[in-house]
């Protein structure tokens, strides 16, 4: 954890197998927030406190997390369920109410234990420390089977700056946003605008290309906080908001490719690259019409070069395409990592998007996930 942070995870309840469900991340001084969170209409109501909270106040001071419970659709009780945990949180760790961002994965339509929660706070908080990411980066998971973590350095007008990344993701994968969590910790002095400009920019070209099944969830939520305690001079554009900018796409990049490789049954790791299309929506949403292809998919899995469901693909998007000017390439299917190259000879842009394989083992999971 960069300077500054701790976090604790520890078991509540929420999951009926005893493992760790609630976990805990703080910042001893006040942090600057930028939060992505998913495109979805019906959104949970851990999302719509945090769009009060982001509007109400300019610093915050923790992140609450629980998995096993989505805390969605559970009408006004849902959102007052999230405001008394805010508010409990608050109460223990000595902040404001306002000053608490949270985040909940699991089922939809089942109200969240809250005083499973409360109860669980005292320890929560006592247990506080620099090694407590270790456990709170297993709390956040649900059907993943590993956890998903990278601390990358950079150096900032002559200090060490750190910028730490976890996430939890494995099926219900779509772009604007895939089903995740995501939480970033950097000690950097950034300026809010330039934080989240670095946010906007990294999720774009990241979490935004990533697909599993196409399926859009409730609570995707990319949360950062920024707490300043590097004591770099502040970042506001140029070369440190370039320095910044690469460090925070490795850290989302790799994250994004973890979900990717831990997808539900998958058995392919697949990038797609498509290149001379005319800018990068363009190029990505050819890949994506790949990427989100069930047949394509399903042809990946059994290692069937079926180049026709390719075309079939990028034919569908509603963009004009020729087919003298089309090529494709595909690299060995038997193959775990597989990659596509696409030429559309529409211009000089270019986009990757990463996905898997549809297996029957993704069936089994999702027939079965309540």
């Amino acid at each position: 954890m960069p300077k500054g942070f701790q976090a604790n995870a520890l078991a509540c309840g929420i999951k009926k197998s005893g493992k760790l469900d609630l976990a805990l991340f703080t910042s001893s001084l006040a942090a600057k927030a930028s939060c992505k969170f998913s495109a979805n209409k019906i959104q949970a109501a851990p999302i719509l406190v945090n769009r009060f909270n982001l509007r109400d106040s300019q610093a915050f001071r923790a992140v609450i997390v629980n998995s096993g419970n989505a805390n969605c659709f559970c009408g006004r009780q849902g959102i007052k369920d999230a405001f008394q945990v805010a508010k409990a949180l608050a109460r223990t760790l000595g902040v404001r109410k306002n000053e608490v961002l949270l985040a909940s994965t699991g089922i939809i339509g089942r109200r969240l234990p809250v005083e499973k929660i409360q109860q669980a706070l005292p320890k929560l908080v006592d247990g506080l420390s620099l090694q407590g990411a270790d456990k709170a980066k297993r709390a956040i998971l649900t059907t993943d089977t590993f956890s998903k973590t990278l601390t990358v350095y950079v150096t900032i007008g002559g200090q060490k700056v750190t910028i730490c990344g976890m996430a939890k993701g494995a099926g219900m994968i779509a772009p604007d946003m895939a089903t995740m969590l995501v939480f970033l910790f950097t000690d950097a002095h950034i300026l809010k605008s330039a934080l989240e400009g670095a946010l906007r920019i990294c999720v774009e070209e990241t979490f935004n290309c990533i697909t599993v099944d196409g399926c859009m969830s409730t609570n995707d939520s990319v949360i950062m906080l920024a707490n300043g305690s590097a004591g770099n001079t502040l970042i506001k554009t140029g070369k440190d908001f370039n320095l910044f900018l690469h460090a925070l796409k490795v850290v989302c990049l790799e994250l994004a490719k973890m979900i990717v490789r831990d997808a539900e049954g998958a058995s392919k790791f697949i990038q797609i690259k498509v290149d001379e299309a005319r800018d990068f929506q363009e190029a990505k949403k050819f890949a994506l019409a790949i990427a989100n292809s069930n047949l394509f998919k399903t042809a990946a899995f059994g290692e069937n070069p079926n180049f026709g469901r390719i075309v079939a693909a990028l034919g569908s998007c509603g963009v004009d395409l020729k087919e003298e000017d089309l090529k494709v390439r595909v690299s060995p299917l038997k193959k775990k990592e597989i990659l596509i190259r696409v030429s559309v000879k529409r211009g000089k842009s270019s986009a990757v998007v990463y996905t898997s394989d549809l297996t029957p083992e993704y069936i089994r999971i999702n027939a079965a996930y309540n």
